[in-house]
């Protein structure tokens, strides 16, 4: 990861600005896929250990990754126990793979799945049905999985399949409940995947979902599923799908409303054990604590930050201020950290920008004036919005510095153009790839 740290640090609040790079970078650093691997899984004599969690090696490693980190995953597991893999397969998206030694790398489509997707799945499900009692299948979850781990249900053909998900995308229905219909037509989603493992099946898993529900984390292969067909069919109706459907997809749901196929997982495995080894509240854990040994006290707000993104900015501005002028509910000097995902509504023609990018502009408004004060927000893939920017590191200058070059924030805020405001103002947070994505991560530093 590369920063334009020199550019941003060129005026301005400097201190709070360097600050708040030094605690993002760490909360980078604690998501990276590969470190996150190796930190949690190690080898001790004949046992796997996991979290602290011992699992003893009796027969065969399967490994099988599918995701946008599988290929970090993938590699670190390698360097973890080489020889000991007897065979392993990892699904990535095109452009994303590395160079592996034991483990055979596909790569797919991604967001929209393509036949290499099917053909990934296909092989994930045929190694998983290799697994003895006596082997441990282990599987590396991240996200993008769901795309680039897709099988549908037999019968209902790969085109029926993504006409559905056109259907779904374009209904108007809401993220859980697309995965809802998704999951009842998948073979693997919905913990179905776990239900082919006769062995001790471990999975590593990565989060890019708010709150980290491990259910929603591609679709979840390996988790028990609390929704069901007649949930599924529920939607179907509710947003006028059903009657457009294709008739494989249509058929499946009414087999399963009659009981003739099997639902998803619905109960806790003795032979499956879930980990969460990076997300979202442990990188923002991680920046909390690399403040404390600065010597700042470091605040959570919270990990599941949603809504507009220059609402939620206007929200935490008004914290800010609070502690900088009143010093309160904190007193300065001090870090907030907050995790989540905002959201921009586009309405007409729009400019170029993110979220992120969004939410450090708008704040400009509130923290104008207040020396010492800098907030950054970025997505933790480094890539905000269709953009080369992973969002924006602003401070108490940065407004005056924008009406100096002839930018209005109101007028750019309404044509959702805060890349190029951002960058005339020199306060663009570019970082290349980051080689993870736990969402999106807001730093205020008040000093």
């Amino acid at each position: 990861m590369k920063t334009n740290r020199d550019e941003l640090l060129s005026y301005g609040d400097v201190k709070a600005k360097e600050i708040a790079l030094t605690l993002m970078e760490e909360a980078i650093r604690s998501a990276d896929p590969y470190d996150a691997t190796k930190r949690f899984l190690k080898v001790e004599g004949n046992k796997l250990v996991v979290k602290g969690n011992e699992f003893q090696i009796k027969g065969k490693i399967y490994v099988l990754a599918f995701g946008k980190a599988a290929c970090s995953m993938a590699k670190a597991v390698e360097e973890i126990l080489g020889e000991k893999i007897a065979e392993g397969i990892a699904v990535t998206k095109y452009g994303y793979s590395l160079p592996l030694k034991r483990i055979k790398v596909i790569e797919a489509g991604h967001p929209i799945p393509d036949e290499n997707s099917m053909r990934g799945a296909q092989l994930g499900v045929e190694l998983a049905k290799k697994v003895s009692e006596e082997d441990i299948l282990l599987v590396l979850i991240s996200g993008g999985g769901s795309a680039l781990f897709m099988l549908p249900e037999d019968g209902v053909s790969f085109e029926d399949k993504m006409r559905t998900n056109e259907l779904l995308l374009k209904s108007g229905a809401k993220i859980y409940e697309i995965n809802t219909v998704r999951k009842h037509i998948s073979k693997v989603k919905g913990g179905k995947l776990a239900k082919l493992v006769k062995g001790t099946l471990i999975s590593l898993i990565l989060s890019d979902v708010v709150g980290d529900p491990l259910e929603a984390i591609a679709s979840g292969p390996t988790v028990k599923d609390p929704t069901t067909f007649r949930d599924a069919y529920k939607i179907l109706k509710l947003y006028n799908i059903w009657d457009k459907l294709p008739e494989s997809v249509r058929r499946q749901v009414e087999l399963g409303l009659e009981g003739k196929v099997e639902e998803t997982l619905k109960e806790d495995l003795p032979n499956v054990h879930n980990f969460l080894i990076a997300s979202n509240s442990l990188a923002c854990e991680a920046a909390g604590r690399k403040a404390e040994e600065l010597g700042l006290r470091g605040h959570i707000l919270t990990t599941t930050l949603e809504g507009e993104a220059r609402e939620a900015a206007i929200a935490l501005g008004s914290i800010i201020e609070e502690i900088y002028n009143r010093g309160r509910p904190f007193e300065r000097p001090c870090v907030l950290i907050a995790g989540g995902e905002t959201t921009v509504t586009i309405e007409g023609e729009a400019g170029l920008g993110g979220p992120n990018q969004e939410f450090a502009l708008s704040i400009t408004r509130k923290i104008a004036g207040l020396r010492g004060v800098a907030v950054l927000a970025m997505d933790t893939d480094g890539t905000d919005g269709p953009t080369d920017a992973a969002g924006g590191l602003v401070d108490s200058h940065t407004l005056e510095v924008l009406g100096e070059e002839g930018i209005d924030v109101e007028e750019f805020l309404r044509g959702h153009n805060a890349y190029e405001a951002l960058k005339k103002a020199k306060a663009l947070l570019v970082t290349g790839p980051t080689r993870t994505n736990v969402n999106s991560i807001i730093v205020a530093v008040i000093l």
